[in-house]
């Protein structure tokens, strides 16, 4: 789905249906943006989270899931607020991050599943 307020739209969008395989075949943790359209803290908030991929890079991977086109793993996490920011680990659910908004705050929440990244190719 196309994003309003000219978003970089870097983040690439995951469904119910593949979220199980691709979420759990990353060994680097996962965030999970749940949002909807028309939600402008949903937007503000994908804005921070392409500013964050592009400084963390490798170490971490970001979906958003539009809850109007997916149930299943919303209600699974009982998402009854927007925006809502999950993070996964080795394919499992960890935590909601709070206090969302800001990328140095999310970072701050964050940084103990971060791994180290090997420059060399």
């Amino acid at each position: 789905m196309d994003l309003p307020f000219n978003l970089n739209n870097t983040i690439p969008d995951i469904a119910d249906k593949e979220f199980d395989d691709k979420v759990g075949q990353l060994s680097i943790p996962v965030f999970v943006e749940f949002w909807k359209p028309g939600c402008p803290h949903c937007v503000s908030l994908l804005r921070e989270l392409e500013i964050l991929q592009e400084e963390v890079g490798h170490g971490l991977k970001i979906f958003k899931m539009n809850v109007e086109e997916n149930h299943i793993i919303p209600a699974e996490l009982e998402i009854y607020s927007l925006p809502a920011l999950a993070l996964f680990v080795d394919g499992e659910f960890q935590q909601f991050i709070g206090g969302i908004g800001k990328k140095d705050e999310i970072l701050k929440q964050i940084s103990p599943w971060l791994k180290p990244i090997d420059p060399s190719p």
